[in-house]
């Protein structure tokens, strides 16, 4: 059954929709489509009052972290985070209300990802609360994980064994789709159809979503295992696609029947 996952993407202290191939360390200002004028907390408030679980507030780069904390505060345990997690802050996110951390970079090491890491960092905060992002790009006929917001492509593919060892040790997987996030034009459909092949755990796809109608062709592709994430296309967003309201009538809808 697949369900709309909803968002938070924070850039600056600001709720923000940005393409996330266009973000650099050099300083370089990146495309951004959408800039909210209520703060993190009002979209937190939002998604509790709606019953909107499972949503992943991420942090672009430094001078976000006031503002996760209060969206935390206003949903404890409502929310995903992650944007620069690692061991020595890990315990402090989830103190302040995380209900579980996504964590990408700091589980790669020379380009690949460490299984050491990755035990190590789940022993520490415990799997059901470990949600590992493979965000992704397109290289060839395979997907590799890309890393350091989408800038490193690593030599770690979207494959059946990688996402069976991982299993062990998180709860979830968060895969954007680095090539066309942000741009509204369209869903990975090849990527979304492979992880509904091979991903054993729940698994939350970004990137592209355009439509309503985008729920489901997930659903279709992915046999109902991987949920959806609407960024830029969503009138909360400043999007003309998809309505919020729907996505929320969406939700009811598929859970009732379930």
């Amino acid at each position: 059954m697949t369900l709309f996952r909803p968002c938070i993407d924070l850039h600056q202290g600001r709720v923000k929709q940005i393409v996330g191939s266009t973000l650099r360390d050099d300083g370089s200002t990146p495309q951004t489509n959408f800039v909210a004028d209520q703060d993190a907390a009002w979209f937190a408030t939002r998604y509790r009052e709606d019953e909107l679980r499972g949503g992943h507030m991420i942090l672009l780069g430094p001078g976000n972290e006031a503002a996760a904390r209060s969206a935390l505060a206003a949903w404890p345990q409502g929310l995903q985070l992650g944007g620069g997690v690692h061991p020595g802050n890990a315990d402090a996110w989830l103190a302040a209300g995380a209900h579980k951390l996504i964590v990408t970079s700091w589980l790669f090491e020379d380009g690949a990802l460490s299984f050491e890491r990755v035990a190590r960092l789940s022993a520490q905060i415990g799997r059901e609360q470990l949600v590992i992002d493979l965000s992704c790009r397109r290289v060839g006929a395979d997907w590799c994980v890309a890393t350091d917001r989408w800038q490193t492509l690593t030599k770690t593919r979207i494959e059946r064994s990688t996402l069976e060892a991982l299993a062990e040790h998180c709860s979830e997987l968060l895969v954007h789709a680095a090539d066309v996030e942000g741009k509204s034009a369209g869903i990975d459909e090849a990527l979304v159809a492979r992880l509904g092949e091979l991903s054993p755990l729940p698994t939350t796809y970004a990137g592209g979503g355009r439509a309503l109608d985008d729920l489901g062709r997930v659903e279709a592709l992915s046999e109902g295992r991987v949920d959806l994430t609407f960024g830029s296309a969503l009138d909360l967003f400043g999007g003309r696609g998809v309505r919020y309201i729907d996505c929320v009538a969406w939700n009811r809808q598929h859970r009732s029947v379930s």
